[in-house]
């Protein structure tokens, strides 16, 4: 027992060193801490170092022995990063992306294992191996992808948001491919309906998922949040993400997409930032195991030995899935640009590959020379992933700036989708774009003071004069495909004007208004704005909160007695309750 425990010990202190020590210097060479975490795997795993054990023994204290039990910590890793991304999104904006969910992510999926089938197949392999690498290699990594982009604050972008699509609909997919595999292993019965079978039950699991949880998980999280204990509410939250990881395994679905839709129904909870601050260290560290043990899989020892069928496998999976994502996402309607990057972003092999491959050697549908080889290539795709994403950020912003200039003169937002209109461009409007700008979402300001507009122009900020309540012009920016509208005017008729015209040309995008007063909050959320915020009010609740403090209350009764009445007024705002003079 005691010889177990210390070499469980062993690996977590060969981790936080890892963690601590050698990756920030890989940061500080400009090597993203997910590549330094997989080079660290692949140096210090049972096929690298690790082999040298056996003639120096000392290696056998700086080295992996069994990286597969930190296993359950990369899984759980990969469920806080998928519920963090489900809290930036919400049920709404999920469905803004069905497009892309259904289309994207179906189409690239038939396409790549069609196209890697036929390819193995082309090189001499039975029929089934064939079958069984193309599912597999088809799915991405979702775990590598959205950390990169988490990292680059992107994961709001269009790219981020696409990406997300494809690979949402990769994990509904988990099922069917097993199922597959399963039905050539014991030659079943051919056919759709095996097919179609566990993909609808996996559909109808997440929907019935979702509809409970949305009765059951508001108001136990505020149940937790009326008490004031940072402890509760976060293992209400971990109870919450773990019961619906559990659900979607159950049904044969990845626990990670489970996790996803708990993120999803607290979206909008009262505490959403709370808990994201709170889980965000965590989040890093546990990836940070799951990267190490995806590198331990690399065996250079089996990459020298076939480094020639290796290698071309993994160029021509690589630019083939690429080829594919590209094209099958300009035929739905993405930009040149953001096609490109998300192909190059989602062309390697995921985790998942590994299950696939597993199952399939066990049963005899793969040689063990190639599911060794297959193996490799999925694990070298994915630390090459960081370089190749890096390379398509480059390809996407030469493509965005070659379509600018093929438009010819006129206002950038011709080009834009998805983003953000900002009207008004004062110390609120400003604010707002500086916390855009740091999440690399794309905006663009209107304003009708003009030499502050000149000003801002110079400094390259994206803004224009013009009147933001004007239809016609918001449709000029692109007001037709924007995402959402923030309304900061200072003129309480104007921002009325603005949120009728947002309302009026995209009913489906959100409008977010700055409201003088309470009386003027119930009319903007009368004419369709998801949410206002009247100055007056929180400038009270801040002197409040203030006056609550120097009177030496604590500062939970503080924080709790201006939420309160934070929720208070705005519940009178979203019922339409008599307006005051404040």
């Amino acid at each position: 027992m005691t010889v177990l425990h210390i070499e469980g010990l062993k690996g977590l202190i060969i981790f936080l060193v890892v963690a601590g020590v050698i990756v920030p210097l890989f940061h500080r060479a400009r090597i993203g801490t997910v590549l330094g975490f997989l080079i660290a795997g692949v140096v210090l795993g049972p096929h690298g170092l690790g082999r040298l054990g056996t003639d120096y023994q000392w290696l056998a204290y700086i080295t992996f022995d069994d990286p597969e039990r930190g296993a359950p910590l990369a899984e759980f890793g990969i469920i806080v990063l998928l519920f963090l991304l489900g809290l930036e999104l919400s049920l709404q904006r999920l469905w803004q992306l069905r497009r892309y969910v259904l289309g994207v992510g179906l189409v690239q999926m038939v396409l790549t294992t069609v196209a890697i089938g036929a390819l193995v197949r082309a090189m001499g392999s039975a029929p089934p191996a064939g079958v069984v690498l193309g599912l597999g290699l088809a799915m991405s990594s979702t775990a590598v992808v959205m950390q990169l982009l988490l990292e680059q604050h992107r994961a709001g972008n269009i790219v981020g948001r696409i990406a997300l699509s494809v690979m949402l609909f990769q994990d509904l997919m988990v099922v069917p491919i097993l199922v597959v595999v399963g039905l050539i292993r014991e030659g079943g019965p051919g056919g759709i309906l095996p097919l179609v079978n566990p993909f609808a039950g996996g559909l109808a699991a997440v929907l019935a998922t979702m509809l409970l949880g949305r009765f059951v998980v508001g108001p136990l999280l505020r149940s937790a949040v009326r008490t004031g204990s940072r402890d509760l509410i976060m293992a209400i939250t971990l109870l919450i993400v773990v019961a619906f990881s559990m659900a979607t395994a159950l049904a044969g679905l990845s626990v990670a997409l489970g996790a996803f839709l708990a993120g999803l129904l607290l979206s909008g909870s009262e505490a959403r930032h709370h808990i994201e601050i709170d889980l965000e260290p965590f989040k890093g560290l546990l990836l940070g195991i799951f990267f190490i043990t995806v590198g331990t899989n690399v065996d250079p020892a089996v990459i020298v030995r076939d480094a020639g069928w290796i290698a071309a496998a993994l160029v021509a999976m690589i630019a083939g899935k690429a080829s594919i994502l590209y094209v099958v996402a300009r035929f739905f309607g993405v930009a040149r640009a953001v096609a490109s990057e998300v192909a190059l972003l989602l062309a390697q092999a995921g985790e998942f590959a590994f299950v696939v491959i597993g199952v399939a050697q066990a049963s005899n549908l793969l040689s063990d020379r190639l599911a060794a080889g297959s193996v490799a290539v999925v694990a070298l795709s994915m630390v090459a992933t960081p370089l190749i994403a890096f390379a398509g950020r480059k390809l996407g912003a030469h493509l965005g700036t070659v379509e600018h200039l093929k438009h010819g003169p006129g206002p950038e937002a011709v080009g834009f989708d998805n983003h953000v209109i900002i009207g008004g461009f004062g110390r609120v409007g400003h604010l707002i774009a500086q916390a855009l700008e740091a999440e690399s979402v794309p905006y663009i300001a209107l304003d009708t003071h003009g030499s502050m507009v000149s000003r801002e122009r110079r400094g390259r900020q994206t803004i224009y004069f013009g009147d933001a309540g004007r239809t016609e012009l918001l449709k000029r920016v692109g007001g037709t495909q924007a995402r959402a509208f923030v309304v900061t005017v200072n003129n309480a008729r104007a921002a009325e004007r603005m949120v009728e015209a947002a309302r009026k040309i995209n009913p489906g995008a959100s409008v977010f208004a700055r409201a003088v007063d309470t009386g003027h909050a119930i009319r903007l959320a009368e004419l369709g704005a998801v949410a206002v915020v009247p100055e007056t009010v929180e400038a009270s609740l801040q002197l409040a909160a203030r006056v609550l403090e120097g009177l030496d209350l604590p500062e939970s009764v503080v924080s709790g007695r201006i939420e309160a009445m934070r929720a208070a007024e705005l519940g009178r705002i979203t019922k339409g309750g008599d307006s005051e003079d404040d």
